[in-house]
């Protein structure tokens, strides 16, 4: 079920400036499906699907290109996250490249959020057990 899972989270992230659901909802999607393998089998097998390290880098990025992206808006002389405003081609109406800028911040967020959850879910399972004290 996990690789239907992933699609059709992906989908809901491409999606999003389309119908129902976005960056957000896709992500949360995806990043379920990740947590998912992890709890129908064990932490390493969880692991080797994406790595702790691995999903703080890609939380880091999937930030960072949100970030960029507004910062290509201002450059391009709009406001920050401007759209139309800031000269972002906008195409045909009801295509999957119809909105400008928000197909990549929809992008940028999925990541970010999918992300997210599997660093958390690593955060819970592993535990704050770092001071070396015993319990």
């Amino acid at each position: 079920m996990v690789p239907f899972i992933q699609v059709y989270g992906i989908y809901i992230i491409l999606h999003g400036h389309l119908s129902p659901g976005g960056g957000f909802s896709g992500g949360a999607i995806f990043g379920a499906s990740l947590v998912l393998i992890a709890l129908s089998f064990n932490l390493e097998v969880g692991a080797r699907q994406i790595s702790h390290a691995t999903a703080s880098v890609l939380e880091s990025g999937g930030a960072l290109g949100f970030i960029i992206t507004g910062l290509v808006a201002v450059a391009l002389g709009g406001n920050y996250l401007a759209n139309q405003a800031a000269g972002f081609p906008m195409g045909e109406a009801g295509e999957l490249f119809s909105a400008g800028a928000i197909f990549i911040i929809t992008a940028f967020l999925g990541i970010k959020v999918a992300s997210t959850i599997v660093t958390l879910f690593y955060n819970i399972i592993e535990g704050d057990d770092k001071s070396g004290d015993a319990h």
